[in-house]
Order: structure tokens, then C-alpha cells, then sequence
């Protein structure tokens, strides 16, 4: 299994719009956090969007079938949550 992120936008005017599907890289679990994903998300769409309307799903990818599995760790800015 492969583990990946699916960053999402929230577009004020068309709603959540999927960026892309990224990998992760790192050896070194030490160096993953919220802020360093949401970053990912930040340079695909630019330094313009405020981090808090970027949100990520983790998943693992099945390398077999190429399917991807919901891991149940959905990252969420907490405005979203208070609502």
C-alpha cells in the first residue's frame, strides 16, 4: 500500500473542487504534518488561497488494483468545524 493525500479547495463560488491526488514521498515520519500537506495543496493553487479553504483526505493506494482506500483521517480547517 502506498499512502496519499486527495487535496481538496473550497471555491467560494463552485464548492469543494478535488486539486489532485499526491503521493507520499517522505521516509521520514517525523517531518508529516498538517501544515506541510496543506503546503502541497498551496503550490499547486497558489500563495493567493488561504490555507484554511484547502483541506486533504488520507489514503492508501492499493499498488495490486489500483484502488484507493479511505483511511478515516479527513484534515479539516477548524472554521469548518465550528459549523
Amino acid at each position: 500500500m502506498v499512502v496519499a493525500y486527495e487535496l481538496y479547495w473550497r471555491d467560494p463560488i463552485k464548492g469543494y473542487q478535488l486539486i489532485g491526488v499526491v503521493p507520499e514521498l517522505r521516509k521520514n515520519p517525523e517531518r508529516i504534518n498538517q501544515k506541510s500537506i496543506i503546503g502541497l495543496g498551496r503550490k499547486v493553487l497558489g500563495k493567493k488561497v488561504d490555507s484554511n479553504d484547502i483541506f486533504f483526505i488520507k489514503i492508501a493506494k492499493d499498488e495490486n488494483t489500483g484502488k484507493n482506500l479511505w483511511l478515516n483521517s479527513v484534515y479539516r480547517p477548524l472554521k469548518e468545524l465550528r459549523k
